[in-house]
Parts: C-alpha cells; sequence; structure tokens
C-alpha cells in the first residue's frame, strides 16, 4: 500500500510540474533579434550532437553556441562576421553544410567513394567465384556418375 501511496504522490507532482510549466519565452527581448539567432543557428552544426544544428540541440555547448550568436549580433556584428567567427574557432565542421572546398572533399565525395569501393569489392569477389573442381577422388566420381545415370535410366519413359 505504501509503494502505491508513494507512486501515486509522484505521478500527481509530475503531473502537476508539466502543467505549470509553460512555453519557453525567448532569451532576447528583441523579436527582430531574436529571429536572426534562430536564422543563424540553423546554420551552424551542434559539436556534439553532430546530427542537428545549434537550433535544434539541448546540448550545454549548443546553447553555449546560442549565447554566443546572440551576444555577437546584439553587438551590431553581421550575421557572415559571427559565422567567419565560428569557422576560424571550430573549423568547417562547424557548418552544418560545409563549404565545397579541397579541404572538405572528403565530406562530401567521402560516402559515394567508399559506395563504390564496396561496389568494386563485391563485383571482384562475385567475378573470381568460379566452380571449383570437385577434390573427390576418381572412383567417387565415377560411382556417383553410375548413380546418375542409373536414376536418369529409372526415370526415363520406356
Amino acid at each position: 500500500m505504501r509503494k502505491f501511496l508513494s507512486g501515486l504522490l509522484f505521478g500527481c507532482v509530475l503531473a502537476a510540474s508539466t502543467t505549470l510549466a509553460g512555453e519557453a519565452l525567448p532569451v532576447a527581448a528583441d523579436p527582430v533579434l531574436e529571429q536572426r539567432v534562430l536564422t543563424l543557428s540553423e546554420q551552424l552544426r551542434c559539436l556534439v550532437c553532430q546530427n542537428q544544428t545549434i537550433a535544434e540541440s539541448h546540448a550545454d555547448l549548443a546553447i553555449d553556441l546560442r549565447n554566443q550568436v546572440r551576444e555577437q549580433l546584439g553587438q551590431g556584428r553581421s550575421e557572415q562576421q559571427v559565422i567567419d567567427y565560428m569557422v576560424e574557432r571550430y573549423g568547417d565542421f562547424v557548418m552544418y553544410k560545409p563549404p565545397m572546398k579541397p579541404a572538405t572533399w572528403l565530406l562530401w565525395y567521402g560516402p559515394l567513394l567508399l559506395l563504390a569501393a564496396g561496389l568494386g569489392l563485391l563485383a571482384l569477389q562475385l567475378r573470381r567465384r568460379v566452380a571449383a573442381e570437385p577434390d573427390l577422388p576418381a572412383e567417387e566420381l565415377a560411382r556417383a556418375a553410375t548413380l546418375l545415370d542409373a536414376d536418369l535410366a529409372i526415370k526415363e519413359p520406356v
């Protein structure tokens, strides 16, 4: 009974906390600045999650990066200046869509190269797959042929 009551109490507390929690308010008082922060945050990769932008991620580093973006845009820097700062600090990997240049060719063409290599290895293995001669002694091969001939003779119509 005690476990039931404690579970019921926990459920009530959890339900109350979720109903009292409201929608998160924007951090910047200026809605135009907040929209610029959001737009720019969608172009930068979360370095922890790696498959999310910093706008989507809830990781501490992503929150810090969004705050840096907000701070720099609040100081009057342009979007390109903020992007340049982030790339200088974290490298091209911080861009959600990295630029096409020799240093990032592996990011762009690496999956295609791996696919081509895999298909090449598969083709090579299939080509090498030749019916091998059975390594049976000649007398066993002759016996198998005799049995096959006998089986075919039985099945042939008279």
